[in-house]
């Protein structure tokens, strides 16, 4: 977390946090969900106005991690602004390395290890690193086929709808905010 970010929270540390304003995509991209967006319906449809801002975007990743619940935050200074998930918390780009597996880091730039490989019921590949759970980004499909052909990546199964729940992580803390 930065070190501005720290500061405002000694500072104002009881700032209400703050719902469904901002989404991650299955690409990587982060959303901002105004009055109207939310106001049309659940993430991912409509996503929202995708953030193209260089500076945002790190800042954000800088900033992003998870409470006890399992629910993922950006801390925007003192105020926590909770992410809407469209798959998982991380999206995973992979970089081939000359010995298998291949390198994986995350849409934040973060570099992570390789714990496991799942395939969800809609063909979607999944990896469970150290860093946490994610999707393997579309475009490096091909990278992650060679990985588990090659036997680096042993591939198991599970439905979507039970990953949440197996990895700890919520899809939509405005939601199971209205739950509790």
């Amino acid at each position: 977390m930065d070190d501005i970010v720290k500061a405002a929270l000694a500072k104002w540390p009881s700032v209400p946090h703050c719902y469904d304003w901002l989404a991650l995509d299955a690409r990587g991209d982060w959303y901002m969900r105004d009055d109207r967006t939310q106001a049309a319906g659940r993430f991912p449809h409509p996503k929202g106005s995708r953030i193209l801002h260089d500076k945002l975007n790190e800042f954000i990743g800088r900033n992003y991690e998870a409470d006890d619940a399992g629910c993922w935050f950006f801390q925007n200074g003192p105020q926590r602004v909770y992410v809407e998930l469209e798959a998982a918390p991380w999206v995973w780009r992979l970089a081939p390395q000359a010995a298998m597996p291949p390198a994986v880091s995350s849409h934040t730039g973060r570099e992570a290890r390789f714990r496991s490989a799942w395939l969800d019921d809609a063909g979607r590949l999944f990896l469970e690193c150290d860093i946490g759970f994610g999707l393997v980004h579309t475009l490096d499909s091909a990278i992650a086929a060679d990985a588990i052909e090659a036997g680096s990546w042993p591939l198991e199964e599970m439905p979507f709808a039970l990953m949440p729940a197996r990895f700890g992580y919520t899809l939509s803390p405005a939601a199971n905010r209205a739950r509790t």
